[in-house]
């Protein structure tokens, strides 16, 4: 049989809270009284405990104050703040890196490297033809053709067929 009572007083009383604090939690709405109009002291001092501040509550303190929905939302909220100031402090120390600016970056290094490769066989195809006695315009478009082969095979690699945008399909 539920412990009831009409009067708030009382109900803060059997609780070892004021009726202020009653009539506070009741307003914020973390208990309410019931249908009949009285107050379950159980099932009031349950709801209390869950959702009281351990820092102000007598009755967060006696049940465990670490098990409540309100000190884990207390503890969780603490992690996230810590976590934005560790973000804070590093993006200070300048250890974290802007995703355009890395992809700017990625992109302009990529490109070179591209351009260095495509013009490779015009500036060594002389040299070595003449190293090994073979025709240099021959020479330099065997060398041409297999780095083509070698940067569409790499760009399929980085960028499987479709993602990219830019580039065209090929067949």
């Amino acid at each position: 049989m539920p412990e009831l009572t009409a009067s708030t007083r009382e109900a803060a009383r059997r609780l070892g809270v004021s009726d202020t604090a009653i009539h506070k939690a009741e307003r914020a709405g973390r208990i309410a009284r019931e249908p009949d109009g009285q107050w379950d002291i159980d099932k009031t001092r349950r709801r209390l405990t869950e959702t009281a501040d351990p820092a102000r509550s007598p009755l967060a303190s006696s049940a465990g104050a670490d098990g409540t929905p309100f000190a884990r939302l207390k503890v969780a909220q603490l992690a996230l703040k810590v976590e934005a100031q560790r973000l804070s402090l590093d993006e200070t120390k300048r250890r974290l890196v802007d995703v355009n600016e890395a992809n700017a970056a990625l992109d302009e290094i990529g490109s070179t490297m591209r351009d260095a490769l495509l013009n490779w066989p015009a500036r060594v195809s002389g040299l070595i033809a003449a190293e090994i006695s073979v025709d240099p315009h021959l020479l330099q478009t065997i060398l041409q053709s297999h780095i083509n082969d070698l940067l569409t095979e790499a760009a399929d690699r980085f960028d499987p067929a479709g993602l990219g945008g830019d580039r065209s399909s090929q067949p």
